[in-house]
This record gives structure tokens, C-alpha cells and sequence, in this order.
């Protein structure tokens, strides 16, 4: 038999219990042909001798975001600012290169991305200053939490801000010191600044996935999760699955894609009375598309609802108060009620739902709001989901893993941000934080997942920070008792990733029938010393190649250039440059002020 792809002299592990090794691989239309002896007599038109690296299923990043990422990759980065000045000094350095475009360019926006205070003392840009740098123009700095931003007075003024009888919305607030506007604003009310530059055009969008998902092949990842598009402050258009089915389209999009609609862009469906279990009505999209909706490439999954803030902000919802914040606990984006009324209205439709979770008090509402549902209407065809779950008390693990609840979880904020964290729980609290072994060990489903651009997708960094739980200043995060196995942590990003986005029958792991989905790596995760230090060499999907680091050496039968089969994915080192920044700096009249 004639095959598309084998690969051949490889250590590879499918994490199967009837097959766990093999040395070859055979792939068909996209799926896995068979293993090893099952290969006697097969050739394909392409077969690759990888040397003795180490083929492992591909990985999953069950919750990121990728389009806000992609967008980002032309903005000014923050993170390598340490100092306030140093900051000013990029931002003023982006003003001259926007006045040096043909006519100035008056209607681009200053936008920078990756702040985190914890680079300038815990301190914030003075709105005064930024207003000295930027004069009229609209700025957008968005805080490396991803729940609050930076502007200016320019930016406010068009939000409406100074306008008599504003009002803070719901969920969110304009932080104000003396009267005046900081120029910090907190969670829902991003979408003021947000509103003024939404919808995004769907080709911009196109581009963005495009950037994004080329370096997700670069880590290994050839499926993830999209959490939140269409609605609220964390969409980009209403029209945004067009964008992703357009990037297939068009070569563009280079790992699989699933997508959660936020709430906000579900509406009030009225059906006949025996539906929506015999209510007639719940909230949902046109046509009854619900959760699954899509193919191998592009689907609908949990709908995301987010119930609190972030931790860094100290507005996730917990029970005690944040360290140094004396009577400050957070808050919820909205009333309980709400919640329970307008999550019920989803799923008695038909979705599986995902709730942002991170305060422990946050997570108590969120475990009712599931169990509420599962008992009245039962469980959905897709695990319902609490996304973060970063504070979380002994006693809320048993009725989670009794739900049968997904949680996702995420091992990449362990080393950049495991420090603040601790900070602001304190000592009587810190074990609880983005827990891993007492997870496993309670039988809940833990999803391996990014939350990018909050911290990045090194997948393979992520998975010793499952391990060893170690921040940048040396501490081990909830002890040593909280890590996972190297298996374990390999799971998260593939097996049990695959079981929480509903997806086991096709990916997660290796066996004959599924997703031929492929990270190839310059050794083993199970047996190295330290899983970061290996190197993503290609990643394929449905036996294509989205990225292809090997060497031309590797190759053996009718293709013999590196590049062969290498589709639109990077060829080079697995750090891929920035976009061009023409790609994505703010054009003249981008922004849309309404």
C-alpha cells in the first residue's frame, strides 16, 4: 500500500495502554494508518528517518486566546521595561515612528501589550504623563492579566467618560484617585475602549490567526481552544467564526480550532414548547448550531462565561481578603442571579459551558451553577468546565471531581507570576494556588493550557512547571507535594486536554483511526532531566507538516528537501520572528470611534 507520510527510526510515544511505544508510524488521508509491523510493505510518498527523536500525540492548549495574541504581535511590548521611564521611553519612541508615517497618521492608536507592574515597583503609568506623550492620540495598553488596561485621557474622553452622568458598567470600573481618571480601567469596562475600535475586519483577523498559529506550530500545538469570541470585551467581531473558516480557506490557520462563543453573543431562541428540554426557549445561536457544530478543523465548543476577575488585579472573587488589600475580596462580574439565570438559559439549549473561575469564591458559585444544571437537565456531550480554577479550597476538590467537572488550569503561570500570587494569598493560602497533584489525585480532569498572551505557550516549559512548580525567585508553589508526573504533565496537553474539549475519539493520543497529530521532539519528556530544555524539531497535522525543523538529512524516498511537505509553517528555529510590523501597526482610519 501506497501511504502519504511514515516516519520512521523514532522513539514514540502514543500513551495507549495497548500499543505505550513504537518506532514508525503510518499516515492515510490524515489519519493514522498503523504502527511498526503493521507498516510490512507499505511505502508513501513521503518517509522521514527522524533519528531517534521522540514522537509524542500533538499538543493541545486548551484555553488561549488567539486573536487578541495575534493582533498583539505588532504592539509595543512592555514586558522588557523595568522602570517606568524605560516604558515611557518605548511609548514615546512609537509616537515618533506613527508621526513619521504619510500624514502623521492622526487616527493610529498607540497600542503596547505584556505589562505587569511588578517590573516598576507595583507601580502604574501616570495618566499625566502619558497624556504628555501621546497628545490626541488613542492609547491601548493592555495589562499582561488580560483584566485590565492603560489609556489615556484622549481615549477616555471618546469613550464618553467625561460626560456628565457616566456611570462604571456592570462588572468593570474606571479607577479614579483624587476625582481624576488613573487611566487604569478593570475588567468589563475594557469594552469602553474596546467599543471604539470593534469590529474587527474579518481580513485583520484572517492575518492575526495567521502570525498566531504559525508559532503555535512552532511549539508543538496543533489544536487549541479559543476562550471567548463574538461578544463581550473579549470578542473581536460578530462575524468571527467567518474569520477562522476563511483562514482555512485560505492556508492561514495551522493548528485546529475550537471555539467558545462568550454569553454575551448568545441570544433569547424561541423554539416549539417540547424543545430546550420542553421550556421552548433558551439562549442560544441561529439555527440551533450548539457545541460540536464544525469539522476536524474548525468547531464550537463550551460557551465562556466569565464570573470574576484575575488574581494579579486582586479582583478575583475570593473568601478572604488579598494581602495588603484590607477589606478587598474581589468581586463578580455580575449578581449570582444573573448567572444562574442566563447559564441555565444556555444549557437547557444544548451548550456545555465553560465558567472563568479563579477566587475560591468565584469557584463556589461556579460548582453550583454546573451542578444545578446537570442535575435538571443532565450531563452534555461535552464536559462542562471551570477555566483557571487558581484558588482553590480543600473542600471544593470533591464535588468537582464528583460533577465530573473539567478544570483548566495554568502550569505556565507558575514561573513568571507564582510569585505575585503567593504575595497576594499569603502563606495560609498559597497551596491552594493552580493546584496539580491533589487534582489528579481527587480524579478531576485537568486540561494543560496557556491562557495567552497572560503568559506564553511553551508548551514544553509548561510541563515542567507541572512538574517542579518553581517560580522565578525559587520558590515551589503549593510544595513539592503538588506536582505531577512527567506522564502527567505530558497528559495534560494531550490526553486529558483531548477528553476536556471532547475530542478523545479524535486526538490525545496515538492509536490506529485517529488525527494524525504530530510533535516531534529532540528527546523524551518522560526521561529528561528537565523537560524545557528540549526542542520542538517539527509538528505536524493530519500528516502535513506545520512546522519543519529538521534537517534535510532526516529525509528518505521521492522528497528529499527539508521543506518537502512543510506547508506554510516556519523552517527555522522554534523562536519565529515578530510579524512584519506593516502587518500590524494601526492604520490611518483603522480605529472606528462611534
Amino acid at each position: 500500500m501506497k501511504l502519504d507520510l511514515i516516519l520512521r527510526d523514532a522513539e514514540i510515544i502514543t500513551l495507549e495502554a495497548d500499543r505505550p511505544r513504537a518506532t514508525s508510524v503510518g499516515v492515510l488521508g490524515g489519519r493514522i494508518a498503523g504502527f511498526d509491523e503493521e507498516l510490512e510493505g507499505c511505502t508513501a510518498a513521503r518517509e522521514v528517518s527522524l533519528g531517534g527523536a521522540t514522537v509524542v500525540p500533538g499538543f493541545i492548549d486548551a484555553h488561549c486566546h488567539t486573536t487578541w495574541w495575534g493582533l498583539g504581535l505588532g504592539a509595543v511590548e512592555l514586558e522588557q521595561a523595568r522602570g517606568l521611564e524605560e516604558l515611557y521611553a518605548l511609548l514615546e519612541a512609537e509616537v515618533r515612528r506613527l508621526d513619521a508615517l504619510p500624514g502623521g497618521a492622526p487616527d493610529s492608536w498607540v497600542n503596547g501589550t505584556g505589562f505587569n507592574h511588578k517590573h516598576h515597583g507595583g507601580a502604574f503609568p501616570d495618566i499625566r504623563r502619558l497624556d504628555e506623550i501621546t497628545g490626541d492620540r488613542p492609547l491601548y495598553l493592555r495589562h499582561v492579566s488580560g483584566h485590565l488596561s492603560i489609556t489615556n485621557s484622549a481615549t477616555l474622553r471618546l469613550a464618553g467618560v467625561f460626560e456628565s452622568g457616566f456611570a462604571d458598567p456592570t462588572g468593570g470600573a474606571v479607577l479614579r484617585a483624587d476625582g481624576y481618571p488613573t487611566g487604569v480601567v478593570e475588567e468589563s469596562a475594557q469594552q469602553l475602549i474596546q467599543n471604539l475600535l470593534l469590529p474587527y475586519p474579518v481580513e485583520r483577523i484572517v492575518e492575526a490567526l495567521d502570525a498566531a498559529t504559525t508559532r503555535y506550530a512552532a511549539e508543538g500545538i496543533t489544536s487549541f481552544t479559543e476562550a471567548g469570541i463574538g461578544g463581550g470585551w473579549i470578542g473581536h467581531s460578530p462575524v468571527e467564526v467567518q474569520a477562522y473558516l476563511t483562514a482555512k480557506r485560505a492556508g492561514k490557520l495551522h493548528a485546529r480550532a475550537q471555539l467558545m462563543p462568550a454569553l454575551d453573543s448568545l441570544r433569547l431562541i424561541e423554539a416549539n414548547a417540547a424543545d430546550m428540554h420542553g421550556t421552548g426557549s433558551g439562549r442560544g445561536l441561529d439555527l440551533g448550531a450548539v457545541a460540536g457544530f464544525g469539522d476536524e478543523w474548525v468547531s464550537l465548543g463550551p460557551v465562556k462565561v466569565f464570573m470574576d476577575g484575575s488574581l494579579l488585579g486582586a479582583t478575583a472573587a475570593v473568601t478572604e481578603d488579598y494581602c495588603g488589600h484590607q477589606h478587598n475580596t474581589g468581586y463578580l462580574l455580575d449578581s449570582p442571579e444573573a448567572y444562574r439565570e442566563r447559564v441555565d438559559a444556555a444549557y437547557r439549549a444544548g451548550w456545555p459551558i465553560a465558567l472563568h473561575a479563579i477566587g475560591d469564591a468565584a469557584i463556589d458559585l461556579a460548582t453550583e451553577i454546573i451542578v444545578g444544571c446537570q442535575e435538571r437537565y443532565g450531563r452534555n456531550h461535552l464536559p462542562n468546565r471551570i477555566e483557571h480554577f487558581g484558588i482553590a479550597r480543600p473542600d471544593q476538590l470533591p464535588p468537582v471531581a464528583a460533577a465530573g467537572i473539567a478544570v483548566a488550569p495554568q502550569a505556565a503561570f507558575i514561573g513568571p507570576l507564582g510569585d505575585q500570587f503567593a504575595a497576594l494569598v499569603g502563606p495560609e493560602r498559597e497551596d491552594w494556588l493552580y493546584r496539580g497533584r491533589s487534582l489528579v489525585d481527587a480524579g478531576i480532569l485537568v486540561a494543560g493550557s496557556s491562557d495567552l498572551p497572560v503568559a506564553d505557550n511553551n508548551v514544553l516549559r509548561a510541563m515542567q512547571s507541572w512538574v517542579d512548580r518553581r517560580t522565578e525567585q525559587g520558590k515551589i508553589l503549593g510544595g513539592a507535594a503538588e506536582g505531577l508526573t512527567a506522564e502527567e504533565a505530558l497528559r495534560t496537553y494531550t490526553d486529558w486536554a483531548a477528553q476536556a474539549t471532547g475530542t478523545a475519539d479524535q486526538k490525545g493520543t496515538l492509536r490506529r483511526g485517529k488525527l494524525a497529530d504530530f510533535a516531534v521532539l529532540s528527546g523524551s519528556p518522560l526521561a529528561a532531566p528537565d523537560i524545557s530544555d528540549l526542542n520542538v524539531l517539527a509538528t505536524i497535522v493530519g500528516g502535513e507538516f506545520s512546522y519543519d525543523g529538521l534537517s534535510s538529512d532526516t529525509v528518505v524516498g521521492p522528497d528529499t528537501s527539508a521543506s518537502a511537505g512543510s506547508g506554510t509553517g516556519p523552517t527555522a528555529d522554534r523562536s519565529a520572528s515578530p510579524a512584519p510590523e506593516s502587518l500590524f501597526a494601526p492604520e490611518p482610519g483603522a480605529a472606528v470611534v462611534r
